[in-house]
């Protein structure tokens, strides 16, 4: 595992600290590492968005898509 080590003003130290305590992570670099993994996740899903809207439409969605979704739903598929 690397190491990184920032530099952060008074207030924000005070901050991650705050937070890190009140959210139960075991310190403040697992608060930090949590943030960093949710901005990738939130990157991911971005991307994917992008890519699902660059590809075009897919089958009309309307009543008759939202009948058969149903029925798919009840019969548990």
């Amino acid at each position: 595992m690397s190491t990184l080590n920032i530099a952060l003003p008074d207030t924000l130290q005070a901050f991650v600290e705050e937070q890190a305590v009140a959210q139960g992570y075991e310190g403040e670099a697992d608060y930090v590492r949590d943030l960093i993994r949710r901005e990738q996740d939130r990157e991911t899903l971005r991307a994917k968005l992008r890519e699902g809207g660059e590809s075009g439409f897919g089958a009309p969605i309307d009543d008759a898509y939202f009948d058969e979704l149903r029925a798919r739903a009840r019969k548990g598929q």
